[in-house]
């Protein structure tokens, strides 16, 4: 049975934006934003120069029998490429600013729980956030080739397969933006990669729902740049009302 309430997300989203306005906190998101800005820059102009490559090589290739399929695909086509964008400009930019993240997640913790964690150092912390990010690209990676091999199934299935595709994606897009993003406060507890994902499980409806609000935000030009530290504030504030406790007693 699926739990979890689709508003608690959106919540937990804005909670995460006013912590993250208050003074004292907006110095953690500076470096996070710079590094937005320059991924946004690069991965829009490559965006721009593929949709129009892409586009023109998908009217070409239908038949004039299936001309009046074109508008359809097109839209299909569009709504992908979004999703694309906005899943690999998540990608990159949290490769890059980790460490940056991790220390934000840590300090709207603390805001929000009035407990301040251990000190560790700068080097070590580098490490293990790196580590980390590794550890979940495997995982989306793994992942998401069995949900690309299904993708390419539905696709062949008559009238329906675009938009299966389309909610695959989505439902992939949003699962994999909740795991990303309340990682950083579970890793912060030191809560393991796969105990972490069973907790998001048990809340299947909410945890879609704050990892589709996240994905939309990614996937909307300039909005996206704003839209990473909100997402590491929300899904802090997230995993901290959800019983992280359970989790850590199932992790020891």
């Amino acid at each position: 049975m699926l739990k979890g309430n689709p508003i608690s997300a959106a919540q937990c989203l804005v909670k995460g934006t006013d912590v993250i306005l208050q003074p004292g906190m907006r110095r953690f998101i500076v470096v996070p934003l710079l590094v937005n800005i320059l991924v946004f820059i690069l991965l829009t102009f490559w965006l721009v120069h593929l949709y129009g490559d892409l586009l023109d090589q998908l009217v070409t290739w239908l038949p004039d029998w299936l001309a009046f399929l074109a508008w359809i695909l097109w839209i299909v086509f569009v709504l992908l490429l979004l999703v694309v964008y906005g899943y690999s400009f998540n990608l990159i930019t949290n490769l890059i600013a980790a460490p940056f993240y991790d220390i934000l997640a840590e300090k709207v913790a603390t805001h929000i729980t009035g407990n301040a964690p251990s000190e560790e150092p700068l080097g070590k912390l580098i490490v293990r956030t790196l580590g980390r990010e590794l550890l979940k690209l495997w995982y989306f990676v793994s992942r998401g080739l069995l949900v690309l091999m299904l993708i390419v199934v539905v696709f062949f299935i008559p009238v329906i397969g675009g938009f299966a595709v389309l909610a695959i994606s989505a439902l992939w897009s949003a699962w994999s933006m909740a795991v990303q993003y309340t990682d950083y406060a579970a890793d912060n507890q030191q809560v393991k990669f796969q105990v972490m994902r069973a907790q998001l499980r048990t809340r299947t409806v909410s945890s879609l729902s704050l990892g589709g609000l996240i994905m939309l935000g990614s996937m909307v030009p300039v909005v996206n740049i704003f839209m990473m530290p909100i997402a590491v504030a929300g899904a802090t504030v997230y995993w901290h009302q959800n019983d992280p406790g359970k989790s850590l007693a199932q992790s020891s």
